[in-house]
């Protein structure tokens, strides 16, 4: 590719594997991560590391100053789920954190890095969303509420930005085998629930970002191939 890359959320799962994706296609790639193992994974592809909380906006400020003019590729793919199932036992600061992961780091992503791919003659940006983005996942609600709002920015977001040679799109997995869901996946297995590793995921990403159409919601599920999410008509 010979292009800069961010992804965020890369210390490990779908981040660490789109990453190193990336990198063994010749984008020089920048990771960002709360988790400081993210610098023993920019260490091993080559890469820059930066640790730090993306629900602060100067983070993501950081990454795209890091990357420079060379900015072509944002993987926003920070992310984690809530516990709580009922709002009206809410634990506030795990929601005000999951709500800042999950939706506020894609907006500050988007605010940092948009005036560089603009500068630059346009980019590629893909969403980590998740099928919790297009229907309710009752066992999350707070997480389900996230993910709808990304794939609302990315619907609202990628026509516009098309027209200045950025392509926005989404990638929507099912379950995926990564840190996120570790303590859930005895019981995946044990119930037949098929899971996706985080490799299947990261190749719908690195596709998607060569070449896929502005507003793609792509949907992965395991044992078949991605296929494009299309929206029923409102009536």
């Amino acid at each position: 590719m010979g292009e800069t890359a961010i992804i965020t959320g890369a210390a490990g799962g779908i981040g660490a594997a789109a990453a190193r994706r990336l990198a063994a296609a010749g984008a020089r790639c920048v990771l960002v991560d709360r988790d400081p193992g993210v610098s023993d994974m920019a260490a091993a592809i080559g890469g820059t590391a930066l640790v730090g909380d993306l629900t602060d906006p100067e983070l993501s400020e950081r990454a795209v100053a890091e990357a420079g003019d060379g900015l072509r590729l944002l993987v926003l793919n920070a992310g984690t789920n809530c516990a709580d199932k009922d709002p009206a036992t809410l634990d506030l600061d795990r929601y005000r954190a999951v709500v800042g992961v999950n939706q506020h780091s894609v907006t500050y992503g988007l605010r940092a890095a948009l005036p560089v791919l603009r500068r630059g003659g346009g980019g590629s940006i893909v969403v980590t969303a998740s099928l919790a983005a297009l229907h309710g996942v009752e066992q999350d609600p707070i997480y389900t509420m996230t993910k709808h709002a990304v794939i609302g920015l990315v619907r609202a977001l990628s026509g516009p930005l098309s027209r200045e040679g950025i392509r926005l799109s989404a990638v929507c997995p099912g379950l995926v085998d990564t840190p996120l869901t570790a303590g859930a996946r005895d019981r995946f297995q044990a119930a037949g629930i098929p899971m996706l590793s985080a490799d299947e995921v990261a190749a719908a990403i690195e596709e998607t970002l060569r070449s896929g159409e502005p507003g793609t919601e792509l949907v992965v599920h395991p044992g078949r191939p991605p296929v494009r999410y299309v929206q029923a008509p409102i009536p």
